[in-house]
């Protein structure tokens, strides 16, 4: 198979799958039905087009820098004109919105080969801003990383770990134990339900479907490591002649 990979990275990013009203919730990783909007958005898709192309892609997220949880409150007023012409103001309900700061992500899609290959090209140069699951989340630098012929599960544990060089030089170690989020396949029965692919993005009547994942863990090397290894111990050199 084929993959096209993306790096996601911001100061800010809301990977909601749970918002209802004023409480505006996110993943602390990226949501197949968020990143599948981005993508849809980059090769121009509209709200009310069919989206199952891209939702039958398998989908997988490498959790290369956490970040930390961030939650907002905002609050906004409503003019009112008044029988007298004068304007009054009304405030509307206070809202709570959740966000993933100073996160970076490794994002998968696995599928075909044209297909790959176009949202790669769409994502470098899209006919709609691109955003980290809201428009108030721009990413930081490109988000496309190339094509690769290899599987979903392949280039989640050999692509380059994407953190920050700091985070990097911080971490000291040689390697590095990251979170993977991906597709369960289906003779994988220990996976967990979330509702989480795409049907429709119409604002009219807005749907998603089930679908099963699994989490995991991959060992990456770190290029900024300096470590040394621990040399291996030989209780008989000191008998050597």
């Amino acid at each position: 198979m084929t993959v096209v990979a993306l790096r996601l990275a911001g100061p800010l990013q809301a990977w909601g799958s749970r918002s209802r009203f004023v409480r505006r919730e996110t993943e602390k990783a990226p949501t197949k039905s968020g990143v599948i909007g981005m993508v849809a958005a980059a090769k121009g898709i509209r709200r009310t087009d069919p989206l199952e192309e891209l939702a039958d892609l398998r989908f997988g997220v490498r959790i290369d820098q956490p970040g930390q949880l961030l939650r907002d409150f905002q609050t906004a007023q409503r003019p009112k004109k008044e029988k007298d012409g004068t304007t009054s103001w009304s405030s509307l309900p206070l809202s709570q919105r959740y966000y993933v700061s100073d996160a970076v992500f490794l994002a998968v899609l696995e599928g075909e080969r044209r297909l790959v290959e176009d949202i790669d090209e769409a994502v470098r140069s899209p006919e709609f801003p691109l955003y980290l699951g809201r428009r108030s989340c721009p990413p930081a630098g490109p988000v496309a990383l190339g094509v690769f012929d290899s599987g979903l599960e392949e280039a989640l544990a050999t692509l380059p770990w994407m953190a920050g060089t700091r985070r990097q030089q911080r971490h000291r170690a040689n390697t590095v134990r990251l979170t993977t989020v991906r597709d369960a396949h289906p003779d994988e029965t220990d996976g967990e339900l979330v509702q989480d692919i795409p049907v429709s993005f119409d604002p009219n009547r807005r749907q998603y479907a089930w679908r099963t994942i699994t989490r995991g863990t991959v060992e990456i090397d770190n290029p900024h490591g300096t470590a040394e290894k621990a040399e291996e111990h030989d209780p008989m050199a000191s008998l050597g002649g």
